[in-house]
């Protein structure tokens, strides 16, 4: 079998490369080398988030990795034919991002047969990383419009460093290709909507003032919001079992009409106060929304994967042109064939219009 090879440290240099070229190898069926992984980092080579998603994607499809460990910068992946349903495990077995390693195995999801279950075990909330918040209630509404249905389960918040949260997704296949997104003249938000979670912390309030913050900072823009305070507590759990340590999260998202979405979070951070968790997340979110985007800066390069997938053109108006963004864009160019531009902000991207068994 011929093996591709994917220099790891184009463009952003992230291991965002690693983990789209490992789904997408699996649907393509595509051999590939990744050399200089994640050269762009200053920690470079595999990190046990990246290695994860890497053995995930040879154990559900049955295939072969070869120079794959922690600190690799070379790894030859042959992805297997499989693609089973049912529910898998995988544990990043540190405060690594589980809801990346979510994103990663979605797409996979879709192509199987019956609905695929991911009980997933690592970090759920951490900077560099979209929250389970911002996956359950912004991406999971974007590719629900696309007619990709995932359910989003929080079983456990887990945070830095020690991690040990647990994400349950259930993925359940699409009949045909998936349907084009679309958001390019969003209106005003309609009622702002949000989820101010804090573990352990009750004491302090630590909700409550993120939420008070953020809800103070969106008014002034004449924006009015509903964010619930969630405690998680030892004797009192939100989810079906606490977490292992203290940390928070506040996440905020609304729709503008036409399929425009806009959605920020921030986690909790040692020396980072509930204000500033607040300000800033009401910051993200009004700077996207001044800008006159269809999506926020985050979902403008997660939906790329799955709009390189789906059947007919996608486009949306972006915040800012990342390296993120347009990475992701050269991958589904190289793996899919695809079709995608950027023009005044504006993504366009005509997909693969991918089948199951295509």
């Amino acid at each position: 079998m011929a093996v591709s090879t994917i220099d790891g440290g184009t463009g952003s240099g992230s291991g965002t490369i690693v983990r789209d070229v490992s789904g997408l190898a699996v649907l393509t069926g595509r051999a590939v080398r990744l050399v200089n992984i994640r050269s762009g980092r200053d920690r470079p080579g595999l990190r046990p988030q990246h290695l994860k998603a890497l053995q995930a994607c040879a154990e559900l499809s049955g295939g072969q990795l070869k120079g794959a460990h922690a600190g690799s910068k070379d790894v030859v992946f042959i992805p297997g034919k499989a693609l089973p349903d049912g529910e898998y495990e995988f544990d990043v077995g540190t405060a690594g991002s589980a809801v990346m390693l979510a994103m990663t195995l979605i797409p996979l999801g879709m192509y199987t047969r019956k609905p695929l279950t991911l009980v997933l075990r690592g970090g759920l909330f951490q900077d560099f990383a979209p929250t389970a918040l911002y996956l359950k209630h912004v991406l999971a509404a974007a590719l629900l419009s696309m007619g990709i249905k995932v359910q989003v389960k929080i079983v456990r918040p887990g945070y830095v460093p020690r991690g040990e949260g647990c994400l349950v997704c259930t993925v359940h296949p699409v009949d045909q290709a998936p349907g084009p997104f679309e958001a390019v003249r969003p209106g005003r938000p309609e009622m702002i909507l949000g989820t101010a979670l804090c573990s352990h912390l009750r004491r302090r309030k630590v909700a409550e003032r993120m939420k008070e913050t953020c809800t103070r900072r969106l008014l002034r823009q004449g924006l009015s919001s509903s964010i619930e305070e969630v405690y998680d507590e030892r004797d009192a759990p939100a989810y079906k079992e606490p977490a292992a340590q203290a940390g928070a999260c506040l996440a905020i998202w609304s729709s503008l009409g036409r399929g425009c979405l806009l959605g920020a979070d921030m986690a909790g951070a040692p020396g980072r106060s509930s204000e500033e968790i607040g300000r800033k997340t009401a910051g993200r979110f009004l700077d996207d929304l001044s800008r006159n985007a269809g999506v926020d800066r985050y979902l403008a390069d997660q939906l790329v994967p799955f709009a390189g997938l789906a059947k007919g053109e996608s486009s949306y108006r972006v915040p800012e042109i990342t390296a993120h963004l347009e990475t992701r864009l050269w991958l589904i160019r190289e793996f899919l064939g695809a079709q995608a531009t950027i023009e005044d902000r504006v993504v366009r991207i005509r997909g693969a219009g991918k089948k199951r068994g295509s």
